[in-house]
């Protein structure tokens, strides 16, 4: 989930250096000894949405103080059958491509600014290993933000040795052989960091807001795969433990993740673009603080509603994340437009850098 300023992926400054493009006219200064250049609007667009359909999901599991999810035998209504298809396990695969794709954004702006890039990397993820362990022991155990950093350790860090070619190959063979096993979930979550980082490292993000037709064509492939994928998930919806179930939620959660993604992309080049980039981008830019705060918010509506979490409505559920995302929203946007990063992401982007970077904007 994290980025340049994360959680969840990226800042978007100079994609120079050793997987870049060359050099960038439009480049900037940022404050001392942080020049940079314009972020990409539409990875803080799909940051902000992958957020408000992560909080939509999680709502009820941290509410209910528990590890992983809440375990319903069968749908109460129609209307939570509908919010599981298209929600659960639809937002993550986002959130996680998401990150891999800050992580090699940030290495290029690193490598041509520092003599140990992947030291600055390693500092970076052990800070964010602390906050997740943080989260976890002292509000709920479901963080995910530990799960990122140690596979962000194990599997992105040492992948930065390898040739972007390795890389593209190895993304789709850590996403299949999960797929595979029947399994979904955290499993997914090294195939999806690479193939962000492969994604940067070929030029594919420098290039995600120039086009429609790729975009367009990529998201018909994905929903004409999700269609089957959806029937099938519904026909093995009535018993968790059949063969294929594990596979057809996995499998429709990365074709659905894909619809979402390139529906976005299109949309952004038309004249919704600014409407999108007002809701979206706040929450996408502030990723970070607002996961962590949704945390609280929701562990507070749950004491004040009291009971089971596991009896609330789908209507229930949204009408608490809209609140809390309503009014993180409204936060963000007021911060923004004073400051350059939200409050968590200054003090990652400082323990990062090892060097306080500028917080107010110049006037």
């Amino acid at each position: 989930m994290p980025n340049e300023d994360p959680p969840t992926a990226p800042n978007v400054e100079g994609l120079t250096g050793r997987y870049g493009n060359g050099p960038d006219p439009r480049r900037r200064a940022d404050g001392p000894g942080f020049p940079g250049r314009p972020r990409i609007s539409a990875l803080d667009v799909l940051r902000g949405f992958a957020l408000c359909g992560i909080l939509l999901v999680n709502v009820k599991p941290i509410a209910n103080v528990d590890v992983g999810h809440v375990v319903v035998d069968s749908p109460a209504s129609l209307e939570d059958a509908w919010l599981g298809l298209l929600v659960d396990q639809r937002f993550f695969p986002i959130f996680s491509l998401l990150f891999g794709v800050g992580f090699s954004l940030l290495l290029n702006s690193a490598t041509e600014r520092v003599a140990g890039p992947r030291l600055l990397l390693l500092r970076r993820l052990l800070v964010l290993l602390g906050v997740g362990l943080a989260h976890m022991f002292l509000l709920w155990r479901g963080d995910i933000l530990t799960v990122y950093a140690v596979i962000g350790l194990l599997v992105l860090l040492p992948s930065t040795w390898l040739p972007r070619w390795a890389v593209a190959g190895l993304a789709p063979v850590l996403l299949a052989a999960p797929l595979i096993a029947g399994q979904n979930g955290i499993v997914l979550v090294p195939g999806l960091f690479l193939l962000g980082s492969a994604l940067v490292r070929y030029g594919v993000i420098d290039r995600m807001e120039r086009s429609t037709r790729v975009p367009a064509a990529l998201g018909l492939v994905f929903a004409a795969g999700a269609v089957p994928a959806l029937w099938w998930q519904i026909g093995s919806a009535g018993d968790a433990n059949a063969p294929g179930s594990g596979l057809a939620m996995a499998v429709t959660g990365l074709l659905l993740a894909g619809t979402y993604v390139c529906a976005l992309l299109v949309l952004l080049r038309t004249p919704l673009r600014p409407a999108l980039r007002a809701v979206f981008a706040p929450l996408g830019r502030m990723a970070l603080t607002n996961y962590l705060t949704a945390t609280i918010l929701v562990l507070a509506v749950g004491r004040v509603l009291g009971g089971s979490p596991e009896s609330w409505s789908s209507a229930t559920v949204s009408l608490i994340a809209g609140a809390i995302l309503s009014a993180q929203w409204l936060l963000s946007a007021l911060w923004l437009r004073r400051y350059r990063y939200g409050p968590l992401e200054w003090l990652w982007r400082w323990a990062t850098w090892a060097q306080r970077p500028p917080l107010r904007r110049s006037p």
